[in-house]
């Protein structure tokens, strides 16, 4: 894929799957990954961003493989952004879509 298609739709992907149910930073690389090849690099970097910018919260749950691990959970700002990533994506990837439709016709 893209890199820059990728790094644009990966905050979307992040936040998405936090909203779902709270998820520890490998967890997310390999719930993602299962879509798109991404590497751990990439994702610890933006949960970090966005952890900042107060659209996670973090809490540390004990595991039985290890030492404790850091979960991200959505604040009320991370299900706003969340929503408008979302509606933003949505109708981006309708405009590629009615514009390759029609540019595809009229080369017919």
């Amino acid at each position: 894929m893209n890199a820059q298609f990728k790094k644009g739709v990966l905050e979307l992907l992040v936040l998405e799957c936090v909203r779902a149910r709270d998820m520890y930073g490998y967890e997310l690389v390999e719930e993602i990954s299962s879509t798109i090849d991404v590497k751990e690099g990439t994702i610890y970097p933006l949960l970090k961003r966005l952890t900042n910018e107060r659209y996670f919260e973090t809490y540390l749950r004990e595991s039985t493989e290890g030492p404790p691990r850091k979960y991200y959970h959505l604040t009320a700002a991370g299900v706003l952004r969340a929503g408008e990533l979302r509606r933003e994506w949505m109708e981006f990837q309708h405009g590629v879509s009615e514009f390759l439709k029609e540019h595809e016709h009229a080369k017919n």
